[in-house]
């Protein structure tokens, strides 16, 4: 981008705003045309830059080499005021919705644009000025208002809403004070504490060796926690009927009686089985610290045969009780969903501030854990394959794929909204029963905003609903989900019979049955709702074009004078369309639309408006994409396929890369949501510390300890219920993947106990429909639910908290009800199991 502002020149980026404003209608993405998005980044502006992957003669930018000063002096010497607007009327692109800013007078002369900046005025000044003209409106109306009311003609609304505005002034600052103390706290307190690395001890164990160590305690300590490292199993025995173990005795004298009493010894046990050939892995337990005595660890190994176990140990002190903890846990976790709740915050920085408090808190215990630690807690599977799905479908929107797609879905429904949604939603259940939810949604998502533009429909509303169902059908089969995937891929859940095609024959029906009920459910909890905006599509259109300019406008950072130049232009543009937007409000009369009936015109002028703009690039993506879900099919079924999700992504990413031959490569990074990705980041980050916090163990437990409560005659039953509801409860509070990586070893545990007697597949059925079903509860209860709202964001039609839980929870709770009797009647009446 290049500036010029000697000899009465402007800048390109101004010629180039300027000929798109006589070449193509202001409408946002998908409104009038698909090609013109103001959101895609200020890169647009440079006329050097011209995308590579548009069609010659389809684009409405038109790059011009031609000098500015030969331009603008044709402009003054030939275009009058009334030229420029018969010759703008004449254009097919052109559309009045949002004229170019402009000041005219009743003289005939050179035409005067606002944004034609002459040498005399300061670009550093551009977006100041737009500040300083605000801050006049408002003091001009303050003026008008203090004027009115000393004549005594201040209305009663008035004051009222003078009142509201400083409530709302006092709020934000108490807002803003309140958290920065709150930071500035959690900093002080974890900067107050070192890191507590372990260091880990190897020793070797046998049936005639074991292993002694005295530790002296600590004042301060509440409970010690002891790791062991090496081919174990967190939960029962990994063969029947060979129960290879070793069992950790942590003894301390109890010295709280009478001094007369001799002081007694408490022995803890604690038993770990063995499993021979697996992969390394990490056990541990805490253990309540009862004096301020030597505690001793007294290791042995149990084993048929005379052989050593290495194993690896640790041992660690913490300040607080497994109760302090998880009530610490817990009310992080009421934070963090006040401010999102609330909308307080952003989500993302909702997330990074409880990320910060769980960390302050494990610091404060004892626990703090270094650098590389918190890094390792981050999935950088799931943010592989978010980030290259992104750039996938980021170029693939070049192309007019999703606008073509969308016009064809109402084509097939033959002008019916209600057809047309469940047709949608449908469809999008079964995508995600063979493919990651979050890649549906990624390729869901711009389709149904497309569409709705079209039909003058809220996007919110098809959004929520469609994110729902793809939550339903990922459960269907087992590797639709990630919580699935888990269950599967457990090795001695496998030994147990519980494989791919039984696991998926039990959820499939399962989910049959909660989609044959959620379809009128939908219908219901829509009944009274308008999908329809209740403005004219010219409003609507206009309404979304302002937020898309402002959003832009935001998102360029003043680094330059060329930069802040360009800001300022864009907010004057704003301002103008507001301006207009307000003689339009005056005009038009609010009107409910209505099911266009004519649905066959509407299809003709639709297939017109919305073609293919780029077929060459289009076989392109379709070809690679293909690829990447081809090899994600291959990556569930095929075990010599080495690549996760993630590097399938972000090689597929690459490809399509080099194919397309991007140029402007930050147009495409501009498309990336880097406000989702850092929010799972930071949300596995409070995840993990809150697991540290004991808080996920603490809820497992307890779920055991009801179960084993019941008689038992009715304890399947009973256990049926409990999983599955704590499951979905617990899935719409906190991430399902790290809940049922550790409610498994649990359940696993608790069919094993000879005093439970309970079979362990329905009670994973039970965990897979809660903890997939579960994540319909709220927005942050699924990964899918958090990438459609981020992308709806960035498309202008962004919702919040309340609008998904309004329908999400509902649909939850029938769904789990649904579920819930589909096992009692398949494992309890009938006795599948």
């Amino acid at each position: 981008m290049h500036l010029e502002n000697k000899d009465g020149q402007l800048a390109s980026s101004m010629l180039e705003v300027e000929l798109h404003q006589k070449s193509a209608p202001y409408r946002p993405a998908g409104l009038a045309h698909s090609n013109h998005r103001p959101l895609q980044g200020v890169s647009r502006l440079d006329p050097s830059s011209s995308y590579p992957s548009r069609a010659a003669g389809q684009d409405g930018w038109s790059p011009t080499h031609r000098d500015f000063g030969s331009f603008l002096m044709e402009e003054r010497s030939h275009t009058p005021l009334s030229q420029l607007f018969s010759s703008r009327s004449k254009d097919p692109c052109s559309t009045e919705n949002t004229p170019l800013l402009r000041h005219s007078s009743s003289e005939k002369g050179p035409l005067y644009h606002p944004e034609f900046i002459t040498a005399a005025e300061s670009w550093e000044s551009s977006s100041a000025e737009w500040e300083r003209r605000c801050l006049l409106s408002r003091e001009v109306e303050g003026l008008s208002t203090s004027a009115s009311s000393e004549k005594g003609e201040l209305p009663e609304g008035a004051l009222v809403g003078f009142r509201l505005s400083r409530l709302r002034c006092c709020m934000r600052w108490l807002k803003i004070t309140g958290l920065f103390v709150f930071v500035v706290l959690c900093s002080i307190l974890f900067s107050l504490y070192p890191d507590q690395g372990k260091f880990w001890q190897l020793l070797a164990v046998s049936p005639l060796e074991s292993y002694s160590l005295n530790l002296s305690s600590r004042a301060d300590s509440t409970l010690l926690q002891v790791d062991l490292a090496g081919s174990l199993t967190a939960g029962g025995p990994s063969r029947p009927g060979r129960e290879e173990h070793v069992v950790v005795e942590v003894t301390q004298t109890d010295a709280s009686g009478s001094r007369r009493r001799r002081p007694q010894q408490v022995i803890h046990n604690w038993t770990v089985f063995l499993n021979p050939g697996s992969e390394h892995s990490v056990v541990s337990k805490t253990f309540e610290i009862l004096s301020r005595e030597t505690v001793s660890i007294h290791i042995r190994a149990a084993l048929q045969q005379t052989q050593v176990v290495p194993l690896l140990l640790a041992h660690q002190y913490l300040r607080a009780s497994v109760e302090a903890q998880v009530t610490i846990a817990a009310a992080i976790l009421a934070g963090v969903y006040g401010l999102i709740i609330f909308e307080i915050v952003h989500r993302t920085l909702a997330a990074m501030l409880g990320s910060l408090a769980a960390l302050a808190a494990l610091a404060v215990i004892g626990d703090r854990p270094s650098l590389t630690h918190v890094v390792e807690w981050i999935d950088f599977e799931t943010l592989a394959l978010l980030f290259g799905m992104m750039i996938l479908v980021a170029i693939f929107s070049e192309t007019g794929f999703f606008d073509y797609c969308a016009v064809k879905a109402y084509h097939l429904s033959r002008g019916r909204v209600w057809t047309m949604i469940i047709m949608l939603c449908l469809i999008a259940a079964v995508l995600s029963a063979f493919l990651d939810n979050v890649t549906t949604m990624l390729l869901f998502t711009p389709v149904t905003i497309r569409l709705c533009e079209v039909l003058n429909l809220d996007p919110r509303q098809v959004l929520i609903a469609e994110v729902i169902f793809t939550n339903i059908g990922g459960a269907a089969t087992a590797i639709g989900d990630p919580p699935n995937v888990i269950i599967v891929s457990n090795q001695e859940l496998r030994k147990m019979g519980l494989d791919f095609a039984g696991f998926t024959a039990h959820m499939f029906i399962g989910i049959c049955l909660v989609l044959l009920v959620s379809i009128p459910l939908l219908r219901l909890l829509y009944w009274n709702k308008k999908l329809y905006n209740k403005e004219p599509s010219e409003i609507v259109e206009l309404k979304h074009e302002i937020h898309v300019w402002r959003l832009t406008a935001q998102r360029i950072s003043p680094a330059s004078r060329e930069e802040t130049a360009v800001r300022g232009l864009l907010m004057r543009k704003v301002l103008a369309l507001e301006r207009l937007l307000a003689r339009r409000l005056h005009t038009f009369n609010r009107q409910i639309s209505q099911e266009d009936k004519n649905w066959e015109t509407n299809i003709q002028e639709l297939q017109k408006k919305h073609r293919i703009s780029d077929r060459i690039l289009l076989v392109k993506c379709l070809t690679v994409l293909g690829f990447v879900i081809f090899t994600f099919f291959l990556n569930s079924f095929v075990p010599g396929v080495h690549l996760d999700l993630g590097w399938i992504a972000i090689l597929g990413a690459l490809w399509l890369l080099i194919l397309a031959d991007i140029h402007d490569f930050e147009i495409i990074l501009h498309r990336v949501e880097w406000a989702t990705l850092l929010f799972f980041a930071s949300l596995f980050v409070l995840m993990e510390a809150l697991a540290h916090l004991h808080l996920i163990e603490y809820v497992g437990e307890q779920t055991a300890l009801l179960i084993k409560m019941v008689p038992e005659d009715k304890r399947l039953a009973a256990a049926i219920i409990l999983v599955i509801w704590v499951s979905a409860l617990a899935s719409s509070l906190i991430d399902n993947i790290p809940f049922t990586a550790t409610m498994i070893p649990v359940l696993l545990n608790l069919s094993r106990d000879p005093e439970v007697s309970l079979p362990a597949p329905p009670l994973m059925y039970a965990l897979a429909l809660g903890a997939c079903l579960g994540g319909n509860g709220t927005l942050i209860g699924a990964s899918a639910n958090v990438v459609c709202a981020g992308i709806a964001e960035q498309h202008g039609y962004g919702f919040s908290f309340m609008e998904f839980f309004r329908l999400g929870f509902p649909m939850m709770i029938v769904s789990c009800t649904v579920a819930m009797c589909y096992l009692l009647v398949a494992h309890v009446v009938v006795g599948w199991n």
